[in-house]
């Protein structure tokens, strides 16, 4: 896409136009350095610090959440920034894949669904393309692991990765930033709250985030002569109605726009019987002949009401979304060879450019909750939760060369659930707590395609399903600084549908159960200088909806596997040796496994090296150039074995009460298989990222400026392939740097 220069917005019209009349700075009350601050979570719909809560619970907020979104990443910054997270996409910035334990799901469609549940302010983002909604002016991130359906709206078999936004205030502070850098980097955040008088209050928050197109097309008359760059703009407003303490209104209106580039994927970029890239790679060039763009918009609001009772609070969460992405681009990532043409890079049997798109994308949803509020030992909460979405898919194919739409194929799905749970908290004595949850769920699809596709299997389907779902817990406290937990839950997810296609027929997948178990130990230490959160877990999944993908047809089908497994540990620790020094650390182990001695699939129409036990070789001859291969035994697809993450930050206060400071953060995760099957150049290595942070604090922490680095050892990896006609991957983003400056007003 050509150079975008950055033209006004409403987030810098805003804030031109708050600045001058903010006069105030509001100074943070000052903690005490030599202890470590307390973790207040939200993880059971109730404040509570995070040591009593009997869930493997992670939080990322503050400057940590600044440092590792430096330089323009996209939401993909947060995996493997807490144990067991892995974020990743094939559609770059849009449609984030979410897996924790290793449980997820890598479909791929734009009506997939996934086992982890992303949820924006109360209100649950369940098409993947509004999981990736830019992150900014976050009070925190939460990432609760395991089944939550019985405290949240929608069913969480994997777990859930919750944001929430600083909400407004009287107060009439906020904050701006701007960072340039590398690769023509330039981002603008700020936020501020505006008192209204009376009883509202409002907060108006944003972000551009723009990059130039650093990847240069070496092929000579490309229609594409530079792409993987991006503008990407988000906005909220909130206001807040607080007429007395009985009642309380906080409404949210967010928009996003975005322009640029999907996923770059390349050619044979792989060397053959092994998983590094071909001699000479260049992140910075590549040849390809089709057209890459990528357009998203997307709207939301939400209404968040509380009534307080005596001996009773109520709660009213309405949420609609709509989003209308369309993303284009080259999947043989080369040129491809028709008639006298040539083909390129390395060997490319047939050209392919396609594109998918939302229409008419609406997402309803209305929870309705009622929560105890007397002291005493039984406390509990319970509601209602109704889902309501509709959508239609266009799916369009390119003729290569002259780049005109050659087939369009409409899907139209809609999906309307609706739940009961409840969940209720007994204190045994002092120092035994109990918590029980059940959930009822009824979930139904329907789904109809039109087009030139594979008939075979029908172009309609619906499903419908109900499951109840539960949990239970407990929580012993040896001192009054440290508790142990253990937790029993079970998850559920709905039918999934794939829609037909030209290459491959219509399929659809059961659904799928989870029974988890965990134990672990949380508490402060040290005099509250260190603090340590851990615990061991094992799950099991029932008829686990998989995607198989590409084979010697090319084409994707739904399948089940009868059990999966996962079993493992994750720990953070946090640590303040001086009060000017703090560490945090996280390591988390996940071996997953399918245990389904019939689960096979079609691998490798790429001419890979398949490493499974084959159970019916290839037959050229019969136009079948992929093996079934036996899937028994291998892990999941994206679930890396372990996953490290360290964090340092050293202050050196300066005599005239500023500061300068040095911040590293590192991230590592073992080898992943990017598909169900195992092949020696579909095989991810293992990936080290870094980063480094040098600023300098000034006028009692208001101001900042500062230097950043993010992948500091510009470490490139093959970070996910397609299955297609070639050896094509794409790559993790390479070494960014830049300068920053904040202002707090």
């Amino acid at each position: 896409m050509p150079y975008l220069p950055l033209r006004p917005t409403l987030l810098s019209l805003a804030l031109a136009a708050a600045l001058p009349a903010i006069a105030q700075v509001q100074e943070e009350e000052k903690r005490d350095k030599s202890q470590l601050e307390t973790v207040v979570i939200t993880a059971e719909r109730r404040v509570e610090n995070i040591k009593d809560v009997p869930n493997a619970v992670s939080k990322l907020s503050g400057e940590k959440l600044d440092v590792l979104s430096a330089g323009g990443q996209d939401v993909r910054f947060l995996s493997g920034r807490v144990p067991s997270l892995n974020i990743e996409s094939s559609f770059g910035r849009a449609f984030p894949r979410f897996y924790i334990r290793g449980y997820g799901n890598t479909d791929f469609r734009l009506n997939a669904s996934q086992p982890v549940s992303v949820i924006y302010d109360d209100v649950i983002q369940e098409n993947p393309i509004l999981k990736g909604f830019p992150v900014f002016d976050q009070a925190n991130v939460e990432v609760v692991a395991g089944p939550q359906g019985t405290l949240f709206g929608r069913n969480t078999p994997a777990g859930v990765v919750k944001f929430e936004s600083v909400k407004p205030s009287q107060k009439q502070n906020g904050y701006a930033s701007i960072s340039a850098g590398s690769q023509g980097m330039v981002n603008l955040e700020g936020a501020f709250n505006l008192p209204l008088g009376g009883d509202w209050a409002a907060r108006f928050s944003g972000q551009t985030q723009h990059r130039k197109d650093w990847v240069k097309n070496t092929l000579p008359g490309a229609v594409t002569p530079k792409t993987e760059g991006y503008t990407d703009t988000g906005l909220r407003i909130q206001a807040l109605y607080e007429p007395h303490k009985e009642f309380s209104a906080l409404f949210n209106v967010h928009h996003r726009d975005l322009n640029g580039s999907p996923r770059l994927f390349r050619a044979n970029i792989i060397k053959p019987g092994t998983n590094d890239l071909v001699d000479g790679f260049d992140p910075k060039r590549v040849s390809i002949d089709g057209i890459n763009e990528q357009q998203i918009t997307q709207t939301g609001a939400s209404a968040r009401l509380k009534w307080s009772l005596p001996g009773l609070n109520i709660y009213s969460i309405t949420g609609w979304e709509t989003v209308e992405p369309f993303s284009r681009g080259d999947i043989d990532g080369g040129y491809g060879a028709v008639f006298a043409q040539p083909m390129g890079p390395g060997f490319i049997p047939f050209p392919v450019e396609t594109s998918d798109g939302l229409r008419d994308h609406r997402q309803l949803s209305q929870e309705v909750r009622l929560e105890s509020k007397d002291g005493g030992p039984l406390r509990w909460q319970g509601g209602v939760y109704l889902f309501d979405e509709q959508y239609t898919i266009e799916s369009i194919d390119y003729n290569a060369f002259t780049h005109q739409p050659s087939t369009t194929t409409l899907t139209r799905q809609t999906n309307k659930a609706a739940a009961l749970f409840g969940a209720v908290n007994y204190d045994l004595t002092r120092d035994l707590k109990m918590r029980a949850g059940l959930r009822y769920t009824k979930d139904e699809k329907d789904l109809s395609t039109t087009g030139p596709v594979n008939t075979s299997a029908g172009t309609s389907a619906a499903t419908s399903d109900s499951k109840w779902s539960w949990d239970l817990s407990a929580t012993y406290s040896l001192d009054k600084a440290v508790n142990l937990y253990t937790r029993y839950a079970t998850g559920f997810r709905a039918s999934s549908m794939q829609p037909a296609s030209a290459f491959g027929p219509q399929s659809q997948a059961k659904p799928e159960d989870v029974k988890s178990i965990e134990f672990g130990v949380k508490g402060d230490f040290w005099n509250r200088k260190a603090r340590l959160s851990a615990s061991v877990f094992n799950y099991e999944v029932k008829n686990q909806q998989l995607t198989a993908v590409g084979g010697g047809a090319n084409f994707n089908r739904l399948i089940n596997a009868a059990k999966s497994t996962g079993n493992g540990f994750e720990l953070n620790l946090d640590l303040l040796p001086h009060p000017d020094v703090l560490l945090t650390a996280g390591v988390s182990l996940n071996n997953t496994k399918f245990k389904d001695a019939n689960l096979a699939a079609e691998a490798c129409g790429s001419g890979c090296t398949v490493l499974d036990r084959i159970l019916v070789p290839a037959n050229p001859a019969a136009f079948k150039f992929a093996p079934t291969v036996d899937l028994n035994g291998n892990p999941m697809p994206q679930a890396p074995k372990w996953t490290v993450n360290f964090t340092a930050r050293w202050s050196i206060p300066l005599a005239n009460g500023d500061e300068v400071y040095l911040y590293t953060d590192w991230a590592y995760r073992s080898k992943v298989n990017f598909f169900l099957y195992d092949a020696a150049e579909y095989t991810g290595k293992a990936l080290t990222e870094g980063g480094l942070r040098v600023g300098y604090l000034w006028g009692n922490g208001q101001y900042e400026v500062a230097g950043f680095v993010r992948n500091i050892t510009n470490q490139i990896r093959v970070t996910g392939g397609i299955d297609f006609n070639n050896l094509t991957g794409f790559v993790n983003e390479p070494r960014t740097y830049g300068l920053a400056f904040k202002a707090m007003f």
